[in-house]
């Protein structure tokens, strides 16, 4: 929510406080407050369904104040078999809300998942509407619609698979819904409802985005993006974990994922000749990535890559990598040709 004003702090000047000095301080105060007042007047309205949203419709009434202290809370319980549980926690697995659940919270909230099942073109999202629950696709693919002039008709803005997540801005950042979401054609989708988002996976979700956002800035491929595109790839990324000596990427194989280090330490290893030991052309530490040019160029892995210490790795898969680092395409070739050419 943007600050629309400030409180004046400076009140009428003393008896007897006639000097210019305070004087100039006052009209600079007053300069300020009215600058204020003018960028306040250059910010768009809030939204009509955002105005009208009762006692939510502050952010810091649903996180301050001692009317608000976290209360018991347990999370509903929709039965499921353990094949169904296996399948969604396989969905839910592959997205960066849910990875820094530990296990038990992990359970609760496969355990507080509804399903809904939607025939084609079914709005399971209206936009400018309230948000209470977020959709994680098992089946089926939706399409987001989106009204960029009033006087137009919505256009799609973005198509979302299985193992996406959509609706969850609403509950993140507790706003009306930013687009409308229609089923292409039949779909599977689990709901989690508001009150279990934010007591068990909102604050591991913020967490694990503001640490992974502050260590893409770090990343020397990275610089040339602004915060948003950085967060993108923030919400996008995946972790994983190596022990030291064991192979990530081998040479010859087909690559589908690109990585960054995050801590610890690897070697790039290719082999020039058969019946020869591999030499090391390339070593990584954390910020180093690697993987690239299999994506680029759609070719085999050019060299293998070993854990010299315990890993924390970084990935993005193969669209996910085409999409958000494309425009960095140039700067990639140029580093891949380190190891390429020795």
């Amino acid at each position: 929510e943007a600050r629309i004003s400030r409180n004046g702090t400076g009140g009428p000047a003393a008896a007897g406080e006639s000097n210019g000095a305070v004087e100039e301080d006052e009209e600079e105060e007053e300069e300020e407050e009215d600058d204020d007042d003018d960028d306040a007047e250059d910010l768009p309205p809030p939204p009509a369904s955002y105005m009208q949203r009762g006692p939510r419709s502050s952010v810091s009434a649903e996180a301050y104040g001692e009317w608000n202290q976290k209360k018991e809370f347990t999370p509903p319980v929709h039965a499921k078999s353990d094949e169904v549980k296996a399948r969604l926690k396989g969905v839910l697995e592959g997205s960066f809300l849910f990875q820094g659940l530990g296990g038990k919270d992990f359970e609760s909230v496969i355990d507080a998942m509804k399903e809904h099942v939607l025939e084609p073109n079914t709005m399971i999202i209206k936009e400018g509407d309230d948000g209470e629950e977020l959709y994680v696709i098992e089946e089926g693919v939706l399409d987001c619609y989106k009204k960029i002039k009033p006087d137009q008709d919505p256009i799609v803005v973005k198509t979302v698979n299985p193992g996406d997540v959509f609706g969850e801005l609403a509950l993140l950042y507790n706003c009306p819904r930013a687009a409308s979401v229609s089923s292409r054609d039949k779909c599977v989708c689990w709901s989690l409802d508001r009150e279990t988002f934010t007591h068990i996976v909102k604050d591991a979700a913020m967490k694990k985005r503001t640490k992974h956002e502050g260590f893409l800035e770090k990343v020397s491929l990275l610089e040339t993006m602004d915060a948003y595109e950085r967060s993108k790839v923030a919400e996008a990324l995946r972790s994983e974990v190596r022990k030291a000596g064991e192979l990530v990427v081998k040479q010859g194989e087909a690559g589908d994922m690109f990585y960054i280090v995050e801590e610890g330490t690897a070697v790039a290893l290719r082999d020039f000749e058969d019946g020869e030991p591999p030499k090391e052309v390339k070593d990584y530490a954390a910020g180093d990535f690697f993987g690239e040019l299999a994506l680029l160029k759609d070719e085999p892995r050019a060299a293998s890559v070993q854990a010299k210490s315990d890993l924390a790795l970084l990935t993005l898969d193969r669209k996910a990598f085409k999409r958000l680092l494309g425009p960095l395409q140039a700067i990639m070739e140029r580093t891949s040709q380190q190891y390429v050419n020795k």
